[in-house]
């Protein structure tokens, strides 16, 4: 019988904004939102639970946000800041396992099957873990344990802020049977609408259905939904996984067509996206420039070069010959992004196996 793994799932709570109210405790009972200006064509980074109750979350648009709640208090993000927290999280972490799979700054997957200080209890483990982010960091977060990863992510998402649910083995099949589907991993709004289109609103109407008869409603997918629909999951903790890409990106408050303030934007990006890099412990060897124009379309162009890099000025000459050749100047544009893709392999322990993406914030 093969080994019952115990798998913690940890998610700060209102991660950017937590992190600004306790740098600023005038800002405590506020609705924060942290993000670009709210006359900015900016996203909401991060929202706090008061900014929340108006209905503001994260990626929507700053300007929809100040029009939910007026009196919100608008702070542009400091990654550099974030990155720091997220390395302290990181140690309390490798306290406990090496097994450590980040999703962002501010959640990752712990594998505590075989722990460091040989406790028998994930339960255990995860409460000391949130007790020492709440000592070391005046930060909360949710945990949830599982005996594998979907289960744990929704485990943590059932009682925030500052909760812990866990869902024992025993227990799995009665939870996910009543699991409403719009919280299985990778079900977005469209899939979401062909499960209702056929009738199905939790796991347990999803478990009708074959193997064969989910596999020709949706393809590849079909496989994924009937394991996840039974409480399924292999998949391991990967804790050395490097970054993929490290990008940074603009929209602007309005569409730009002039080159030499373009040419300025873009050089403002290289060198936060050197920062980014740098605070990351990452060089990388292929960048790409993105465009968007003011009617949405997106353009990107690449480049390889010979040695790996996080130079600045090395990333600004080469993205801005991109930019150049790209036959877009002359164009309205509304974001400019600069990334780095195919890095070495010294990323920092906190921060392998993600994939991060910066909204640009001047002074951040």
């Amino acid at each position: 019988m093969a080994e019952i793994r115990k798998i913690i799932h940890v998610d700060m709570d209102a991660f950017y904004a937590s992190v600004e109210v306790r740098d600023n405790p005038a800002l405590k009972g506020l609705p924060v939102v942290v993000g670009g200006s709210p006359n900015s064509r900016g996203v909401v980074a991060a929202a706090s639970y008061e900014a929340r109750r108006f209905g503001i979350h994260s990626a929507m648009a700053c300007s929809k946000a100040a029009r939910l709640c007026p009196q919100a208090v608008f702070i542009p993000p400091d990654f550099e800041k974030y990155q720091q927290v997220s390395r302290d999280l990181h140690e309390i972490f490798r306290r406990y396992t090496p097994r450590i799979e980040p999703l962002s700054l501010d959640e990752a997957y712990l594998d505590v099957t075989e722990n460091l200080p040989g406790i028998p209890s994930a339960t255990w483990i995860a409460r000391e873990i949130k007790t020492a982010i709440r000592r070391e960091t005046a930060l909360t977060a949710s945990a949830g344990v599982a005996p594998n990863k979907f289960l744990a992510k929704v485990a943590s998402e059932e009682d925030k802020p500052d909760g812990l649910f866990v869902i024992r083995p025993e227990a799995v099949s009665d939870f996910v049977f009543g699991l409403n589907l719009e919280r299985v991993p990778g079900v977005g709004q469209a899939t979401l609408r062909e499960f209702q289109t056929l009738g199905l609103r939790t796991c347990g109407d999803l478990q009708r259905f074959s193997l064969a008869e989910l596999e020709y409603q949706f393809g590849k997918r079909g496989h994924w939904f009937y394991s996840l629909a039974r409480g399924l999951d292999e998949r391991p903790v990967e804790g050395d996984r490097p970054p993929k890409s490290v990008s940074i990106e603009d929209t602007f408050p309005e569409d730009h067509d002039d080159p030499p303030w373009l040419l300025k934007r873009l050089e403002e990006l290289c060198l936060g996206l050197g920062q980014r890099l740098s605070g990351t412990g990452v060089r990388g060897r292929t960048l790409t420039l993105k465009v968007r124009l003011a009617d949405f379309r997106t353009f990107t162009r690449s480049l390889s070069l010979k040695d790996y890099t996080d130079d600045p000025a090395v990333i600004l000459a080469q993205t801005k010959e991109l930019l150049q050749r790209s036959g877009v100047l002359g164009s309205r544009i509304r974001l400019l992004g600069v990334g780095v893709s195919h890095l070495d392999n010294e990323a920092s322990g906190s921060n392998r196996g993600l994939q991060l993406v910066f909204p640009f914030a001047a002074g951040s």
